[in-house]
């Protein structure tokens, strides 16, 4: 049975040097890098100075080592919250297993090019829709609650506070006093933002700055900075008070302000210009009461003069006037017609009369009927038959003695 290979099985282990030593020169394999950061830590003992190098973007760092000299001697002071670029080689030191970048050259970062960065990141930030006007938040008109993010003991929480309690003096701050340029400027500013927007009693957060150089204002332009407050669900006020340029949350806030000053003129309403205000809308809508009661009362009066108004009872008796004209027009029609139609009837009567049997009675003929029948030949009276004679003065009794002759 064959062995293990080393340090693949409990039964046959790589003794601790040998993992160090070898992690160390697996490390020492990189050789020299470049390294860009922003220190947190700078301490010099003796002659060799450490630093640590933190990323502005993520919670990371590295724990740097370099001459004394040549950070006496870098072409910027270096301080906490420098940003630079050094050489370094990565070391593993076997004996406690710690790692560090040995540093060779320190350079700093100049404003060209972190204006260039910044400008990059404002194109990605804006490409995502960050900046989209349809996603900022409406504030509040009057909030009861003001959460403010600015540094301890600022000019510019003094200017906020002192503005926002002179227009209305019961408003009311939740204060996050953190700090506003250095390394771990965009970390307190980050948390303070969350614990704000989770607060319900908060309705808008106002991140306050007074201002400062391109250097100062790094951290108000950082990617996570920017997106913690596109996240935010509480509207977000940013006033920095800078010229010319604009630090990236400027665009991702739901309002700018150019200074704290003006960030609680535009957050808070000014009660004497809310009162000024309510008084001369309360003159407005009575002068244009009166002037609506003014137009509907001229309104009314020419209603009144019109004539279906002024003599309701006009229109009533000209109709009862035509309807008299109409009815006595009816009666005169009506009359002459019954004339006519009368004159009409007499005529057909006297004809009816003059063609009449009576008429021809009245002239000495008479009708002679044997039963219901009325003679019209010999033949119908034989001999014997009972006949009635009809004359114009009567009718009288006859009987039939047969034909006789002529």
């Amino acid at each position: 049975m064959t062995e293990p290979e080393q340090g693949k099985s409990p039964d046959n282990p790589w003794p601790v040097r040998a993992v160090a030593t070898r992690v160390a020169k697996y490390i020492d394999r990189l050789g020299l890098v470049w390294i860009e950061g922003q220190l947190t830590e700078l301490k010099i003992r003796h002659t060799t100075a450490w630093m640590v190098l933190r990323d502005p973007a993520a919670d990371m760092s590295l724990t740097v080592s370099a001459p004394r000299d040549l950070v006496a001697n870098a072409p910027v002071p270096l301080t906490e919250g420098t940003q630079v670029i050094m050489l370094g080689r990565p070391q593993f030191y076997t004996r406690n297993g710690s790692f560090s970048l040995r540093i060779s050259e320190i350079r700093a970062v100049g404003i060209g090019e972190l204006l260039a960065r910044i400008e990059r990141l404002r194109r990605l930030l804006d490409a995502e829709g960050l900046f989209d006007p349809r996603l900022k938040r409406p504030l509040p008109f009057l909030p009861s609650q003001i959460g403010l993010i600015t540094g301890r003991a600022s000019a510019a929480e003094h200017d906020v506070v002192t503005v926002a309690t002179t227009r209305w003096p019961a408003v009311r701050f939740a204060i996050r006093n953190t700090a506003v340029q250095g390394p771990s400027a965009v970390a307190q500013m980050v948390e303070a933002l969350r614990g704000l927007d989770r607060d319900p009693e908060v309705d808008v957060i106002v991140l306050a700055r007074g201002g400062g150089s391109v250097e100062d204002l790094l951290p108000f332009s950082d990617e996570t900075l920017c997106r913690e407050i596109a996240r935010c669900t509480t509207p977000v006020v940013s006033a920095v008070g800078h010229e010319p340029d604009n630090p990236l949350c400027d665009l991702v806030a739901d309002l700018r302000a150019a200074t704290p000053t003006d960030a609680a003129k535009r957050v808070v309403p000014d009660a004497v210009a809310e009162q000024r205000l309510v008084a001369e809308l309360r003159l407005r809508s009575a002068r244009a009461l009166r002037n609506w009661v003014h137009r509907e009362e001229h309104h009314i009066t020419q209603l009144r003069s019109r004539p279906v108004l002024a003599d309701p009872l006009r229109a009533i008796d000209d109709r009862g006037h035509e309807i008299n004209r109409a009815r006595a027009a009816l009666r005169r029609d009506v009359t002459r017609f019954l004339a006519a139609e009368t004159d009409r009837v007499g005529h057909l009567s006297a004809r009816l009369s003059t063609l009449g049997p009576a008429a021809t009675l009245a002239r000495g003929y008479a009708v002679v009927q044997a039963g219901s029948l009325v003679l019209r030949s010999v033949a119908d009276a034989p001999p014997g038959t009972q006949l009635r004679i009809r004359v114009a003065d009567g009718a009288v009794t006859a009987t039939s003695e047969g034909v006789c002759d002529e």
